[in-house]
């Protein structure tokens, strides 16, 4: 039986094996082509990273084209420009059109709105709303931080200048709050565009290898970022018992502004990695993502279209997968037009397949014939 055992998971190691067999087998002069080949990638990496380097000066350039659109974006969101009938005027396409039963929703809170005479300025709390539509942002956000960014009224981002190392900047624009005196807090990610020397066929376009935030103003008693607990400690000797304050770390989306330091050997632990890692996603999202685009972020409309992207993946994913089993059924597939490698190796996975069903047949009628076996006195070897 063991016998039988060891073959079975020996034929599952067998085609695990045979491509890296391929490669280690090949002669000696072709490894020093497929080497050759290697240095020439080597290049290719070289140049992606200028590639990226001058992508990074175009961001820089056309920054400054986008700037006086997102210049009105934060007069219309803050009330400082009011637009006209001709700016307000928008026609959605025919598959965007709100349905009646929304249209009618809207007119009755419309007319609440009127009856109650409000008079809201601008958009408010705009960057907010976008924040709390947003999952990766959202589960940054604490009821307590709420009150705060009502009072944000801009996000941007600044490239660093040509010439100067690749990073970009943050900056988050608050209007006066009873919370801190900062008026503009920033996060500074530094960036590397450059093939690593011990692994440059890991490189697959610019990274972020650090950030730094800054320090953050806390009026008195207003710093969410810490919290006040109380512990009663008992005296061994005494049997007395005290009350002791504590302050600790409090959960906030403004510890974004104070991410780990990474030490020059850049060694850190599992938790430090884990909060960089996500602090360099949000950093990248914000940049790439949520600032160009906020205004679909604060309807909604860009978080559908982040899902719908997701959805036709997965279909054509399963579409790649139907057409490979239609492939099969095909009569006119013929598998003769498949190079000689493939054919080779689906050859020996057949093989394998079958050498398995041989051994799992022997197995079960070594179990259906063990009673007997043992009823006739028969000693049985393998």
């Amino acid at each position: 039986m063991y016998f039988f055992l060891t073959l079975m998971f020996l034929s599952i190691d067998i085609w695990s094996s045979y491509n890296m067999a391929d490669i280690d087998n090949l002669p000696r002069v072709v490894k020093r082509r497929v080497n050759a080949l290697k240095n020439l990638q080597v290049k290719c990496a070289q140049i992606e990273a200028k590639f990226y380097e001058e992508v990074h000066d175009l961001e820089r350039k056309y920054a400054v084209l986008y700037q006086p659109l997102f210049d009105k974006r934060f007069e219309i969101i803050n009330a400082i420009y009011e637009p006209t009938e001709e700016e307000c005027e928008w026609k959605p396409d025919e598959e965007d059109e709100i349905s009646e039963e929304l249209k009618e929703k809207a007119k009755i809170e419309d007319e609440k709105k009127d009856e109650e005479k409000e008079d809201p300025k601008g958009i408010p709390e705009f960057w907010l709303t976008v924040f709390k539509n947003v999952d990766l942002l959202s589960d940054m956000v604490q009821e307590h931080d709420e009150p705060i960014l009502k009072h944000l009224k801009d996000i941007k981002v600044k490239f660093s200048d040509a010439g100067q190392p690749m990073s970009f900047v943050l900056e988050f624009h608050f209007e006066p709050n009873e919370y801190f005196t900062n008026e503009v807090l920033t996060k500074t990610y530094r960036m590397r565009s450059e093939p690593d020397d011990s692994d440059p066929f890991s490189f697959d376009g610019p990274e972020i290898m650090g950030c730094t935030g800054c320090q953050i103003d806390w009026k008195k008693g207003k710093n969410v970022t810490l919290k006040t607990i109380k512990k009663k400690q008992k005296h061994k000797g005494r049997g007395t018992v005290r009350t002791v304050t504590k302050t600790v770390s409090n959960d906030s989306f403004f510890n974004f502004f104070a991410p780990p330091e990474v030490p020059e050997s850049g060694d850190l632990d599992d938790d430090a990695e884990a909060i960089l890692a996500a602090d360099f996603e949000i950093g990248h999202f914000l940049r790439e993502r949520i600032i160009p685009r906020s205004v679909l972020y604060f309807t909604g409309e860009a978080i559908e279209d982040d899902d719908d992207d997701y959805d036709e993946e997965g279909e054509e994913a399963d579409e790649e997968g139907e057409e490979e089993g239609d492939e099969e059924n095909d009569p006119d597939y013929d598998p003769k037009g498949l190079p000689s490698a493939s054919l080779e190796r689906m050859n020996l996975h057949h093989l394998t397949s079958l050498f398995q069903v041989f051994c799992y047949c022997l197995f079960c009628l070594f179990l259906f014939l063990q009673p007997k076996i043992k009823m006739s006195n028969t000693i049985l070897v393998f």
